[in-house]
C-alpha cells in the first residue's frame, strides 16, 4: 500500500474530479476541478481514466512525502514543482520513490497545478464523485482542504508502471497570461441589458479582484448598464455564467457555485475557455468575444475529440526508464537507444 502524507497543504488543496452532476436539482454543487483540460490530461499522462481525482492545489507551498512508489504527473499552472528539492518536468510522468517528497514553490505561471496519481486516490465516492465541495463538507478527504497530518492512500504501482513514461508534445502544453480573451454565448437574460450595457461588457477589458475563488470570480472595470433591473426570479447557474449584480461588476461563477440565483446572466463562457479562466490569479485581466451558438457547439466537439488525440499522442511521445547513460526513446511505437551524458 502506498501513502500519501501531506507535509505542507499549500494555500487550498483539495481533491477534485470532474465533478459532482445530477444532483443541482436537490442544491448540491457541482465542485470538480476549476481547469478541467489539465486533470483530463495529467490523468492520461499516467494511465488513468480522465474523470479520475486528483489534487489542486492553488498558487503555493503544498509539499508530500510518498510512503512507496508512485507514478505522477503535474500539469497546470507552473507552480515550480520540485522533487526532493530538484526541479521537475511538468505535462509528462514523474516517477516517484518510496521516501521521496513532492513540493511546490510560488507561481511561475497561472494559478492551479493538478497531480494525478497511477491508479488514483482512495477516497469514497459520495454521490458519484470524490470531488470535494468544501462548504457542504462533501466529497474527496472528509469533505475539506487537506492539513498538515493528513495521510491519503493512492493507487500502488510496480516497475511495469515505468517502463513507458508518458510526456505531452510540447505543442499541446497551453501557456497561461495576464491578459485573456474567452468567448461567450449571449444570455440568457442578455435582454436585460442595454445596448449601452452589451456594448461595454464586449468591448471592455476587466480585471479579476481578490474576491476570486473556487465559487465565481468578481471582476473590476467599466460598469454594465441594466435596462430596469438586475433581480430575476432564480434560475439555475452553469460555469461559466457571467452574472451582473444591481453594482453592474460581472461575476464568473465557477465550481463551487450555487445551484440556482437571482441575478441576471447576461452571458456563458464556453467550456474550453472556462478552463483559462481558471488559471487567472487576482490582477490578471479579461475580454470578453462574442461567437454564435452553432460555434460553441463545434468548438465543444472539436475539445471533447481533442483528448482522443491527445491520448494517442502521449502513446507516441513516450520513453522509458533510465539504464546508466543510455536511453531507450519510443517514438511512433519504435524503441531507438541513444547514449546521453547527463539526464537533467
Amino acid at each position: 500500500m502506498t501513502i500519501m502524507k501531506i507535509l505542507k497543504p499549500g494555500m487550498y488543496t483539495t481533491i477534485q474530479d470532474i465533478g459532482r452532476y445530477n444532483y443541482q436539482k436537490s442544491g448540491m454543487s457541482v465542485a470538480g476541478a476549476m481547469d478541467q483540460f489539465s486533470l483530463r490530461v495529467a490523468n492520461i499522462l499516467v494511465g488513468n481514466i480522465d474523470s479520475e481525482a486528483c489534487l489542486e492545489t492553488t498558487l503555493f507551498g503544498l509539499k508530500i512525502k510518498f510512503e512507496g512508489d508512485a507514478l505522477i504527473s503535474v500539469t497546470g499552472g507552473n507552480l515550480m514543482p520540485m522533487i526532493n528539492n530538484k526541479a521537475i518536468d511538468m505535462w509528462t510522468g514523474v516517477k516517484v520513490l518510496d521516501g521521496d517528497e513532492l513540493s511546490f514553490g510560488t507561481s511561475k505561471s497561472g494559478c492551479r497545478s493538478y497531480v494525478a496519481i497511477a491508479r488514483g486516490i482512495d477516497v469514497p465516492e459520495v454521490m458519484g464523485s470524490k470531488a470535494t465541495y468544501v462548504k457542504g463538507n462533501v466529497g474527496g478527504f472528509e469533505g475539506r482542504m487537506l492539513r498538515a497530518g493528513d495521510e491519503i492512500k493512492i493507487g500502488s504501482v510496480d516497475e511495469s508502471n515505468f517502463t513507458s513514461i508518458k510526456k505531452l508534445p510540447i505543442e499541446l502544453i497551453p501557456s497561461y497570461s495576464k491578459d485573456n480573451i474567452v468567448r461567450v454565448v449571449m444570455g440568457p437574460q442578455d435582454d436585460y441589458f442595454t445596448k449601452d450595457g452589451i456594448n461595454t461588457f464586449l468591448d471592455c477589458a476587466y480585471e479579476v479582484t481578490n474576491e476570486a475563488d473556487r465559487m465565481g470570480y468578481r471582476l473590476s472595470g467599466t460598469k454594465i448598464s441594466h435596462k430596469l433591473g438586475a433581480d430575476i426570479i432564480s434560475d439555475g447557474i452553469t460555469m461559466g455564467s457571467v452574472q451582473i449584480p444591481g453594482d453592474g461588476a460581472p461575476i464568473i461563477m465557477m465550481a463551487d457555485r450555487q445551484t440556482t440565483g437571482g441575478y441576471t446572466k447576461i452571458a456563458t463562457i464556453i467550456t474550453p475557455d472556462i478552463n483559462i479562466v481558471g488559471q487567472l490569479k487576482p490582477g490578471d485581466s479579461i475580454r470578453f468575444k462574442l461567437i454564435n451558438i452553432e460555434e460553441a457547439h463545434r468548438i465543444y466537439r472539436k475539445y471533447m475529440k481533442d483528448f482522443d488525440s491527445i491520448r494517442e499522442s502521449v502513446e507516441k511521445f513516450g520513453c522509458s526508464t533510465i539504464s546508466g547513460k543510455r536511453l531507450k526513446v519510443r517514438v511512433n511505437n519504435k524503441e531507438y537507444e541513444v547514449i546521453v551524458e547527463e539526464i537533467i
